[in-house]
């Protein structure tokens, strides 16, 4: 399915863009969202990490250098596919 964004009419490529992704309070949250983000562009990535109040989920912010819109928005419908993952930012 095709995501309508018109981030190609807001953004100039290349740019550094932040995700933020709030999911389940697991230690593998971090390994899947990292390492799907990674399957699509390669690099280092060391994830922000908050917790919430109660412990339960944790939000993550991750600046990605991304090179198109298409990029962009297969990074938020893989992140989206996670178990852990319960919003996208």
């Amino acid at each position: 399915m095709a995501l309508n964004t018109h981030f190609d009419e807001l953004l100039e490529f290349p740019c550094s863009l932040s995700f933020k992704v709030m999911g389940v309070a697991d230690p593998q949250l971090i390994t899947d969202v990292v390492s799907a983000i990674q399957k699509i562009a390669p690099g280092d990535y060391a994830p922000t990490i908050k917790p919430s109040s109660k412990g339960t989920y944790h939000a993550l912010a991750i600046p990605v250098i991304v090179n198109s819109k298409e990029q962009i928005e297969e990074i938020y419908t893989t992140l989206n596919k996670l178990d852990l993952v319960r919003y996208i930012l």
